[in-house]
């Protein structure tokens, strides 16, 4: 450590030891299905086997398919089950969208995420990675009981809906708060609930 005198012309000894961190993250953008395969099992293959993670079949608008699927599901819309097979629901994604103001046409990543959650303020949008539960690419600054999870499937550049947080995680018990698993929420010791 430094000194708290230390400047920025402060000078090094070439035998100093200087430790360099470099953190590459890629931004998730969605387009729609892509034929790109990954080593082992897809997560497109464990989306399509999971019953708790519904699989949208939009070629086009991924997320706001999936946006105005998960808003049914929360809301218990008659439209749902429409939704989930692909009918109905162009019409209102068209809306949401020139509502809004999002082209989607060059894919959607978090930007378009944060302009949804801005939008629909009572609903908390949480955005996974893959089927771990701290692998969070998004989460809301929201304080609402309404929480929607997306899977983005980054081979696949596609998102998905998660309708059972614990189910498509293959874990008995997921922390609201903190997003981490455990046995039971009696055992889960959290500070933020």
């Amino acid at each position: 450590m430094f000194a708290k005198d230390s400047q920025s012309n402060f000078r090094f000894n070439a035998l100093d030891r200087m430790v360099v961190t470099v953190l590459s993250v890629r931004m998730p953008v969605g387009f729609g299905r892509c034929a790109l395969k990954s080593r082992g099992r897809p997560l497109s293959v464990m989306v399509h086997l999971k019953r708790s993670i519904v699989e949208m079949k939009a070629e086009q608008n991924c997320l706001a398919h999936a946006l105005v699927t998960a808003i049914a599901k929360v809301d218990n819309d008659p439209n749902y089950k429409a939704y989930i097979q692909d009918r109905k629901i162009r019409h209102v994604v068209e809306i949401l969208l020139e509502t809004i103001g999002i082209d989607l046409s060059n894919g959607a990543g978090i930007h378009e995420l944060v302009r949804f959650q801005e939008y629909f303020l009572e609903y908390k949008i949480i955005a996974y990675h893959g089927l771990i539960c701290e692998d969070i690419i998004f989460q809301g600054q929201v304080d609402s009981v309404k929480r929607i999870h997306f899977l983005y499937d980054d081979v696949e550049r596609h998102y998905h809906v998660i309708t059972n947080l614990s189910g498509a995680m293959a874990r008995r018990y997921v922390c609201d708060a903190c997003n981490k698993s455990c046995t039971s929420d009696v055992t889960h010791a959290c500070d933020q609930t």
